[in-house]
């Protein structure tokens, strides 16, 4: 797959008010996220490594133990088992990760 319509790809809810677009190759995977307001992913941690723009809006992101409100434009890595998780306040968010290596339970 050499292009992706992000528009048309149907989305996977990942938890409540937090639902994912996926594209993949073979040793990595984006997901756009999609954050209503005041959402959870829980904290949890996984052997990819990971790296993640805000597009959009805001999110309190926590990374083995510390927490930052970030904003649109701010990026953030996480190492392979690295605890990690994120929040919305009052305002959605739009969250662009990408993993290494491919996250299987993503490709769908």
């Amino acid at each position: 797959m050499y292009f992706c319509d992000m528009n048309n790809r149907l989305s996977k809810e990942l938890s409540q008010g937090v639902r994912t677009r996926t594209f993949w190759a073979d040793r990595m995977l984006i997901s756009v996220l999609e954050f209503a307001s005041h959402s959870i992913v829980p904290n949890h941690k996984h052997p990819h490594e990971q790296v993640g723009v805000i597009l959009e809006g805001e999110l309190y992101m926590t990374i083995a133990g510390e927490t930052r409100l970030m904003k649109a434009g701010e990026a953030y890595v996480i190492p392979g088992n690295v605890e990690h998780g994120g929040k919305t306040g009052d305002k959605p968010a739009r969250v662009f990760d990408t993993f290494s290596p491919v996250r299987e339970e993503y490709k769908y």
